[in-house]
């Protein structure tokens, strides 16, 4: 019973943190947590969950700028930025679907913060591009 429960609470918290700007990913844990019989559904849902919440973390330090002391411990690569910032004012919020992608999903979030997004739409975009990511990953083991 315990074991599910730390299996699970670290699950939330690995994907939290790989959803900010720190240099973490999620998906091996996750792979594991499959691997040993966890329940897929329950992981996914957890996953999903915790990856979006780190993505609203994103959000609030982009909205808020330097005005917080979380944004002078939050660095990103200008090259990153600028490049998510391109994308943002090309496609959009829907490219939020994507903020899930290594190295320019982070950097999507917190510029859409920085944009004043539709937080409306970004709740959809990138919950639901979290949600796609973590069932392509469990589709490998069905």
């Amino acid at each position: 019973m315990f074991e599910s429960v730390y299996a699970y609470s670290s699950m939330f918290v690995t994907a939290f943190l790989a959803s900010t700007i720190l240099p973490l990913g999620s998906e091996t844990l996750f792979a594991y947590l499959a691997h040993s019989g966890h329940n897929l559904i329950l992981l996914i849902l957890v996953a999903s969950i915790g990856n979006f919440i780190g993505s609203l973390v994103n959000y609030y330090v982009g909205m808020l700028g330097q005005k917080t002391i979380l944004s002078r411990y939050i660095k990103i690569d200008n090259r990153q930025f600028k490049r998510s910032k391109d994308l943002f004012n090309r496609y959009g919020n829907p490219i939020l679907f994507f903020s899930w992608v290594p190295v320019i999903g982070d950097a999507l979030t917190l510029f859409a913060g920085v944009a004043g997004s539709d937080l409306k739409k970004f709740y959809v975009y990138v919950f639901f591009g979290k949600l796609a990511r973590y069932l392509v990953i469990a589709l490998f083991f069905l």
